[in-house]
């Protein structure tokens, strides 16, 4: 038997009709490749019966959004100077502002000069 492009095609698309079908009351992809049906009513009727029988009621909770859940502190009133001041609550600096502001060249601080030889 030899694979032509429309043969492929179509088994193509029964697997994605079989995962849609199973998606949608809860299957994963490897249990919706189970799946069986000539038509699309076929494989939900099927889908819903296997989800049954594991004891799946009701399709899984979506998918988290990318980046993870958002914080307290998201979202809320005040703009750059008020978010800029919750971080250095979070944060607290280990030097001072005026500390930085003192650090210069060590070398200049120190009174180190090159010797002429």
């Amino acid at each position: 038997m030899e694979l032509t492009p429309e043969w492929e095609r179509d088994a193509a698309l029964a697997e994605l009709a079989r995962i849609k079908a199973g998606l949608a009351v809860g299957l994963n992809a490897e249990q919706s490749a189970r799946l069986q049906g000539a038509t699309d009513d076929e494989l939900k009727a099927d889908a819903q019966a296997f989800a049954a029988e594991l004891g799946l009621t009701a399709p899984p909770a979506s998918a988290p959004r990318v980046g993870g859940p958002r914080g307290v502190d998201v979202g809320t009133a005040g703009g750059i100077a008020s978010g800029a001041e919750r971080f250095r609550a979070k944060h607290p600096q280990r030097v001072t502002p005026e500390a930085q502001q003192r650090r210069t060249n060590p070398y200049a601080e120190n009174g180190y000069t090159m010797e002429r030889g």
